[in-house]
């Protein structure tokens, strides 16, 4: 497998060519002090030597030998806990975190650059320090000063995990009906007791304690969601000091044998009246954790990508090494027995398909961390209610669309490789395998679809839609940008729009329509945003392709993208089209 190579010139390229985010952060005050090109620059660059010279060598070993559960405690594999505790110092479990108890402040668009690189490196490495992120925000969101004071330093500086637990054996979707309870008690804290699964980063060796966010039921809580609360349980005591204490009530029970991410120990927790303390008031625990819930939405996309990238990078290097056959047009490597594969037109359009959706899904995550920036950051109320509402579309389709394509893309460069992708010491199998889970956990992408469809589409009347299409319009409408990529940009939106509308209409008739057509919605969606990227990259580059390849790589990719990829709207608009109906013709005993 190939060694892995920030991909940094492009990151550059979309954050400082495509979206100038230097200048959106002098306009920010809390960001004008904190942040600029250079500091970026910096910051992704020592990120780069981190993750592709000490975590992406763990990688194939890692998986092989997995987690280790003994007893209760949970061993990583080898390498592991050097890597972390130089992750740890270097400050990169913070490097999105609050200032004030020692992150870095950095905003979410550069955190999101750091995001794919070590997912890209490891993703079952990646999800230890992104669960604690998560953690955090929700702590420092909702906790009380005095939590906030007690945990975030450690957790922002990687000397304490973070962990959530929210799924139940038989509640995932529905987390409404939840049996976890939480006792109050005397001194203010509560008793927690319940089985969590799937849990991330449950237990590990890698950190001192760990800092579990619990969902629970107060004993008079209402039923179904509303009814939730949420519980900060530490798996050691904290002392008035800050001293680790006696070992809290909470367990692993074991943990799973799963298909990838061996490497990150996916647990069993039980809660036997753990000790705990509320975050946010009773029965605001699903509040609190939808605070966290978009940046770890636009995380877990942000792992499609990272391991399209990785798989990219080993199929690239392998079509350009291995020979076989002759080109279609006579030999090109005389020299030798055959061509390398990469003169053959399938082994380019794989290839291509892959630096497509890699680059259109850099470019995409950055613009939907751009608007979470916006939201947080943004003084003017008009404009931060606007990107809020672009979070609340654009979430979901980062997370399902990045990861379907994330899987799409993985199994290109497994075929690239033919038998040699399907063998384990190549390492492109381990890509399929670990990329496969991102369409499954924080939410199913079915999930995901029927979010955007039910509650932004539908739920908004619309109104977030036109947010996005109002703003792809006016970039169309100018005239820099060249008709090549204008005219097509312009249909997809064009289908999008009338699509919504027809969907809109045909939801207050049937909410069946609904469920029936937001798979294929969310995908229009998907791929119309990514023209829209594509547009912009496009124009950015448009001009300076006598410079360099980087540029002239960069339209030939935009082309190739609007020929050959966009063109599967149309297919998906039919499907969005075709109604409900035909999904309810059998019974169940006919399936």
């Amino acid at each position: 497998m190939a060694d892995y190579k920030a991909p940094l010139r492009d990151m550059r390229f979309v954050l400082n060519e495509v979206f100038q985010v230097s200048k959106l952060w002098a306009q920010l005050p809390a960001l004008a002090e904190v942040v600029d090109e250079e500091t970026a620059n910096a910051i992704l660059e020592e990120a780069g030597k981190i993750t592709a010279g000490m975590i992406a060598p763990l990688n194939r070993a890692s998986d092989e030998e997995g987690c280790t559960w003994v007893n209760t405690e949970v061993r990583t594999p080898a390498g592991f806990i050097e890597a972390y505790k130089a992750y740890a110092e270097g400050g990169w479990v913070g490097v999105g975190g609050d200032p004030r108890f020692g992150g870095m402040g950095m905003p979410k668009v550069i955190s999101a650059q750091v995001e794919e690189m070590v997912n890209s490196s490891s993703l079952s490495f990646g999800l230890y320090p992104m669960l604690t992120a998560g953690a955090c925000l929700s702590i420092n969101a909702h906790a009380s000063e005095e939590l906030k004071q007690a945990y975030l330093p450690n957790m922002y500086a990687g000397v304490w995990a973070g962990s959530m637990c929210l799924t139940e054996p038989h509640a995932g979707t529905d987390l409404g009906i939840i049996r976890t309870k939480a006792e109050p008690q005397a001194d203010g804290s509560y008793k927690v007791s319940g089985t969590k699964i799937f849990i991330t980063g449950g237990e590990h060796d890698l950190t001192e304690n760990i800092i579990h966010l619990v969902l629970a039921k107060l004993p008079d809580a209402p039923a179904g969601p509303k009814g939730i609360s949420l519980f900060l349980v530490p798996k050691f005591m904290v002392n008035a000091d800050g001293s680790l204490g006696e070992r809290n009530a909470v367990s692993c029970g074991s943990i799973e044998h799963k298909m990838g991410i061996k490497a990150s120990s996916t647990c069993v927790m039980n809660f036997d009246g753990a000790t705990g303390y509320i975050i946010d008031a009773p029965n605001r625990g699903l509040a609190a954790m939808f605070t966290m819930m978009n940046y770890e939405r636009l995380g877990v996309g942000i792992q499609g990508l990272s391991t399209g990238e990785r798989s990219y990078q080993s199929a690239i290097e392998y079509a350009r090494e291995r020979i076989q056959s002759r080109a279609p047009t006579g030999a090109v490597a005389k020299d030798k027995a055959a061509d390398p594969i990469i003169v053959h037109p399938d082994v380019r359009r794989m290839l291509l398909t892959m630096k497509a959706f890699n680059e259109g899904g850099r470019a995409f995550s950055s613009y939907v961390a751009l608007q979470l920036d916006t939201a947080k950051y943004s003084e003017d109320e008009v404009t931060r209610k606007r990107a809020e509402e672009l979070v609340a579309l654009l979430t979901p389709v980062a997370k399902a669309f990045l990861t379907d394509l994330g899987l799409e893309t993985t199994i290109h460069g497994q075929q690239v490789f033919g038998g040699h992708g399907y063998v384990r010491e190549w390492g492109q199998e381990q890509l399929v395998r670990d990329c496969r889970i991102t369409q499954i956990y924080e939410g199913t992408n079915g999930i995901q679809a029927l979010d955007l469809v039910g509650r932004k589409i539908v739920g908004s009347g619309g109104a977030f839609c036109r947010h996005f299409i109002e703003e792809v319009r006016a970039f169309a409408s100018d005239a820099a940008l060249a008709e090549e990529f204008r005219a097509p940009l312009l249909e997809a939106v064009e289908i999008l729009e009338t699509q919504t509308e027809a969907l809109l209409e045909r939801a207050r008739v049937n909410p069946n329509e609904i469920g029936a057509a937001s798979v294929e919605y969310l995908h229009l969606f998907g791929y119309t945003a990514y023209a829209y990227m594509w547009a912009l990259m496009a124009k950015a580059a448009q001009g300076k392709e006598g410079q360099d390849d980087f540029y002239a790589s960069k339209l030939g990719t935009a082309r190739f993208y609007f020929s050959r990829l966009l063109p599967r709207i149309h297919s998906l608009n039919a499907s969005v089209g075709a109604g409900s109906e035909s999904l309810y013709l059998l019974t169940a005993e006919q399936f």
